[in-house]
């Protein structure tokens, strides 16, 4: 693992090389990675989650459904605290990984998002070589060694299905890679940086089905490794490809299950109406 959560002293003098905070022991033996307790999120005056308390299983594939507007993907923000970068923006409640509480003013915020890295629904390459692209996260880290950044970019490429398809061509622009490639170069540079955790934003939204059939089953080999959270607006995709289900509705967390079993025994009337599309 290239990068660990770390958390910093009150008032370092200089930024340390802070070993990685190990959770306790209780929270290692149990089958969470993420958890949200009482979660509510403001942009401004404007509250747009309110208490959402959720917990995400590791080495699961975790689907995020809802109407437009419901704050799937501001939720999705809160686990790796992109939602910072908003000037205006507030949270109150806990959002923990693996018993860590991200919000503590001690924790490195660059080495969160190492840990959890995200795709966004817009396949967003640098204007750099395929290489760069994916070299890119170490080099930040502080990676200089040839050798090792390309082994680095060969294994992420293989883990992202895509090294077959550009490895003589590394040093091509990868805004001349397809919709679809680049949206798995995207998905390769965020795996560079070694995450325990792939945040998705509905990633296959903009692409063709033969590229969404990609995406879908890189999905479902990457939960090997990986503990994989998407919000998707379609609810075949959801069905398909994930173990577990979040219903939100106007910033509430309705309903939580198995994905089989909310789509076939939702619990909550408004899960079946929204699933069965009478609305959304």
């Amino acid at each position: 693992m290239m990068s660990r959560l770390k958390v910093m002293p009150d008032n370092p003098p200089r930024r340390p090389q802070a070993e990685a905070l190990k959770p306790p022991p209780e929270t290692t033996a149990a089958p969470a990675k993420i958890e949200t307790r009482d979660l509510s999120f403001f942009y401004g005056e404007n509250q747009v989650l309110f208490d959402v308390s959720m917990t995400i299983r590791e080495r699961a594939v975790t689907a995020l459904i809802g109407p437009s507007g419901c704050g799937k993907s501001t939720f999705l923000r809160t686990i790796n605290r992109m939602n910072d970068i908003i000037e205006g923006t507030r949270l109150t409640g806990h959002v923990s990984l693996e018993g860590i509480d991200i919000y503590a003013k001690q924790v490195d915020v660059v080495a969160l998002r190492n840990r959890v890295g995200m795709v966004f629904q817009k396949s967003n390459p640098f204007p750099k070589s395929i290489f760069e692209n994916v070299a890119y996260g170490p080099k930040i880290a502080g990676e200089r060694k040839k050798k090792v950044l390309a082994e680095i970019v060969q294994r992420s490429l293989k883990r992202a299905a895509l090294w077959e398809e550009v490895k003589d061509r590394l040093n091509d622009s990868a805004l001349a890679l397809s919709g679809g490639q680049q949206q798995r170069l995207c998905i390769a540079r965020a795996l560079a940086t070694d995450p325990d955790v792939l945040l998705m934003d509905e990633p296959a939204s903009a692409l063709d089905p033969a590229s969404t059939a990609k995406i879908e089953d890189l999905i479902f080999e990457l939960k090997e490794n990986y503990t994989i959270v998407i919000v998707t607006h379609n609810m075949q995709q959801a069905s398909r490809i994930s173990d577990q289900t979040a219903f939100f509705y106007e910033g509430r967390l309705i309903e939580m299950e198995p994905t089989t079993a909310l789509f076939t025994k939702p619990r909550e009337q408004r899960t079946e109406d929204y699933i069965t599309g009478r609305f959304g």
